[in-house]
């Protein structure tokens, strides 16, 4: 992209914020060409240097759903969700979301927790409850192990902690997306996956425990894919994130202690125990070790 491109779609964009946060544009020249820098901190958010991306790329062409009540934030992510490609619709409101959710059935919702009239927990365990299973990205002001196992066991796929940045919003919708359209052969899954009396169907989404239903969100699955795939071996939890989060989150690997947890309180509700921590390593599908290991077979 020509540096001249690039400063008329960063004036553009600049137009389409509000008139209070305008005088806080600062383009990034010696950040290199095609990039801008908002400085901002209003409210929750604060937006840091990002790539524009090339209406393109393979997650382009997308609609977001973006709830949040807070009207500068709101303008803020619209303005930069358009910038990169994506189809945007928004909401203030729960109900204003649901009927968005419902009617417009979008790719993928960036939710902030703290609505008016509900909590993005209560609405993603709604749209679940309908049959609905849209990617949901949280924006949550909570940092806690806690807040997370409740955001993320209600059925959302990811969150960003406020204070966010642009660019990390950007990355995990696009890492997302690209999970939620991805054949199951990312995960090096087969069809039917056994082990002991776990088996989860790819063809069906499937997931049986000793014969039992069990239900899972998209991104549970696609971590049960991933330890089945690789039954009685050890996984580091960076390998784990690139398998089935496919991106590295900066390094941080709470994500994937925060489905684990999840996922043993549906997997392991009745002995014996299929999924183990290896202490300062990562996870593994495996029997107790006082069960014969031809029992899983």
């Amino acid at each position: 992209m020509s540096g001249g491109t690039s400063a008329r779609r960063g004036r553009r964009l600049r137009d389409r914020l509000p008139l209070r946060l305008r005088h806080h544009w600062k383009p990034a020249a010696s950040l290199g060409v095609g990039l801008v820098c908002l400085v901002v901190a209003f409210g929750d958010a604060r937006v840091s240097p990002y790539q524009h991306a090339h209406p393109r790329t393979p997650t382009a062409g997308h609609t977001v759903l973006v709830v949040e009540d807070d009207a500068g934030i709101r303008t803020l992510l619209t303005s930069a969700l358009t910038a990169a490609g994506y189809g945007v619709i928004s909401a203030a409101t729960g109900q204003e979301a649901l009927a968005s959710a419902l009617d417009r059935r979008p790719h993928l919702i960036v939710l902030d927790v703290m609505l008016p009239d509900t909590d993005g927990f209560r609405f993603t365990r709604g749209l679940r409850a309908r049959g609905v299973y849209t990617p949901v990205l949280f924006l949550t002001a909570r940092g806690d192990v806690e807040g997370r196992i409740i955001g993320l066991s209600s059925g959302g796929d990811d969150y960003v902690t406020k204070p966010f940045h642009i660019q990390e919003v950007l990355l995990r919708i696009r890492a997302i997306l690209r999970r939620s359209n991805a054949p199951a052969s990312v995960t090096g899954a087969a069809p039917a996956l056994r082990y002991a009396d776990l088996t989860l169907d790819e063809a069906t989404r499937e997931v049986r425990r000793g014969g039992r239903p069990v239900q899972l969100s998209p991104t549970e699955f696609r971590l049960l894919a991933s330890l089945l795939a690789h039954p009685e071996r050890v996984l580091e939890k960076a390998e784990i994130l690139q398998q089935v989060w496919q991106y590295d989150f900066s390094g941080d690997t709470r994500i994937v202690d925060t489905y684990i947890k999840n996922l043993r309180r549906k997997i392991d509700r009745t002995p014996p125990a299929l999924v183990h921590t290896v202490r300062g390593v990562g996870y593994c599908l495996r029997l107790p070790r006082d069960e014969a290991p031809e029992s899983a077979r």
